[in-house]
């Protein structure tokens, strides 16, 4: 059969939030990241055509108050954060196919081309505002939203600003987005319905201009206010993809997943499909809201100084175990707490003893028994049973909690036959079988070798450097690249007579003075 060409195959664009310039990237910024390169490695390996785009968002004025505290001009500020987010993604192995930067002219022109597209429909007009200014949220917010008269977001009293400004028409399209809230748009549960809540209560035009800014996108048909910074930051979505006559454009959009976290949920779930609504541009296919990231329990917060640099973590222990722990620990769609402690936990118990020692020991034993030489498989017994037909459906089980985004029970389900395999070990006695039962052995031995193979091919999409690692001590003449989705459903792929090169362990044990 005639392979299908690249470009029929099934797309997928996938985006985070861009994250703000106005300091250095954190552990909460690390875990959206990782998340969103997971499951675009799956989708990967899966065959599709994928498209992952990161970045940051460089024209809200808190980047201009941090510039201005740290005594730093604006242009020089956003451009030393900025790269610190690109040296980010590099640490974090991301797999991302483009990074935008909001100050970028590919983005300006597409924004200011979007604003003026509003404004000529009629959906954008001029008037007068008067209301509470969050500057953390970037963004106005209503007597009901405040608890104690202060952002619950930023516990920060908000400014009363009154100002001219240019007005969205948002609650024009009231109804429109609660049918798309309610026929599925955002996920998980929880975050549509407070969404659908909020809408119900109704809808009010929006700001979306500020006058007399320095920093920004220029209104393009008046120069005395610039764009407000969600409208241009929503918009990096398609200006990245070189709308509306990019090939990018043609081939990505719609967006088959925006990942963000649950702050920003508003504007993604209901600002940004009016504005797609009103641009007559095709609607995201889902949101899926994250929820946050906390420190030994605490919030991330400048203030309280816990903002953790992934960075020394990364060279500490590499990126894997990083990666690992957070997408293991935290249930994907709900909060998660990051702990030193609870990390060497993770990395002793699951990537050193289960996975590391799984690896281990089974090369250990073809070069005992078989000089390093895959042995032959041969006749099942009901011993081999309970771990083969795992192992055997291994990749049904993926891709229906891939499918669900459950990230955090993929994982779970690789360890389960991690773990199986080492009661395997253990139950086989293979040390007796090589005593008596040379052909036993054999079959016990190519089962541990091929369940090596399933492991390293499905966490390939989380932890890609240990199963690259994996590979070259398995089966040094393979390469990972070729192997996809087809090979992780089939049995009896590894070849016997395969020579293994055994190195050194993965993950060494953390001692706890460390």
């Amino acid at each position: 059969m005639k392979k299908e060409s690249k470009s029929r195959r099934s797309k997928f664009y996938i985006t985070t939030a861009i994250d703000y310039a106005n300091a250095s990237p954190h552990m909460g910024h690390a875990y959206e990241k990782i998340c969103a390169d997971a499951i675009a490695r799956w989708h990967r390996f899966k065959g599709e055509d994928v498209f992952f785009l990161t970045g940051t968002d460089e024209n809200a004025q808190k980047n201009v108050q941090a510039a201005g505290e740290a005594g730093v001009e604006v242009e020089k500020f956003v451009d030393d954060n900025s790269r610190k987010f690109i040296n980010l993604c590099g640490a974090l192995n991301l797999s991302h196919d483009d990074f935008i930067r909001t100050t970028e002219s590919r983005h300006k022109e597409v924004s200011q081309a979007i604003f003026a597209k509003l404004y000529e429909k009629g959906d954008i007009y001029k008037g007068f505002y008067e209301g509470h200014y969050c500057e953390g949220c970037e963004a106005f917010i209503t007597e009901k939203e405040l608890i104690k008269g202060e952002c619950p977001e930023h516990n920060l009293k908000p400014k009363l600003i009154k100002e001219e400004s240019y007005f969205f028409k948002l609650a024009k399209y009231q109804k429109d987005i609660l049918k798309l809230l309610e026929e599925g748009l955002v996920e998980p549960e929880t975050r549509k319905n407070e969404i659908v809540n909020r809408v119900r209560d109704g809808l009010k035009d929006l700001s979306v201009s500020r006058k007399n800014l320095d920093w920004g996108i220029a209104v393009p048909f008046d120069s005395d206010h610039k764009i407000y910074v969600w409208i241009d930051a929503l918009i990096n979505y398609i200006s990245a993809l070189g709308w509306p006559d990019g090939e990018k454009f043609k081939k990505y959009w719609p967006t088959d997943l925006h990942l963000i976290g649950k702050g920003i949920n508003w504007f993604h779930s209901v600002i940004w499909p009016a504005i797609l609504m009103s641009a007559g541009i095709e609607l995201p296919k889902k949101i899926f809201v994250h929820g946050y990231l906390t420190i030994e329990g605490r919030k991330i917060s400048k203030s309280l100084g816990n903002a953790v640099d992934p960075t020394p973590f990364i060279e500490e222990y590499g990126v894997d175990p990083i990666r690992y722990f957070l997408m293991r620990d935290v249930s994907f769609g709900q909060d998660g707490d990051f702990s030193r402690e609870a990390f060497i936990q993770r990395y002793n118990g699951d990537l050193a003893n289960d996975l590391g020692n799984l690896l281990n020991r089974t090369l250990t034993m073809i070069e005992k028994y078989f000089k390093g030489l895959i042995p032959p498989g041969g006749e099942e017994l009901g011993a081999d049973e309970d771990l083969l037909n795992f192992a055997r459906g291994l990749h049904k089980k993926l891709d229906t909690s891939m499918a669900g985004l459950d990230i955090n029970r993929s994982l779970e389900t690789i360890w389960e036959l991690i773990n199986k395999a080492n009661k395997y070990i253990e139950d086989s006695k293979p040390w007796e079988l090589f005593k008596g039962d040379k052909r036993r052995l054999e079959v016990v031995i190519y089962n541990l070798a091929e369940v090596l193979r399933l492991v390293l091919l499905s966490i390939r999409s989380f932890i890609p450097k240990t199963a690259e690692n994996m590979l070259k001590q398995l089966d040094p003449s393979s390469a990972i690249e070729q192997a996809g989705f087809d090979d992780l459903a089939a049995w009896g792929k590894l070849k016997a007579g395969t020579k293994i090169s055994k190195g050194s362990p993965l993950f060494p044990r953390i001692q706890k003075e460390q």
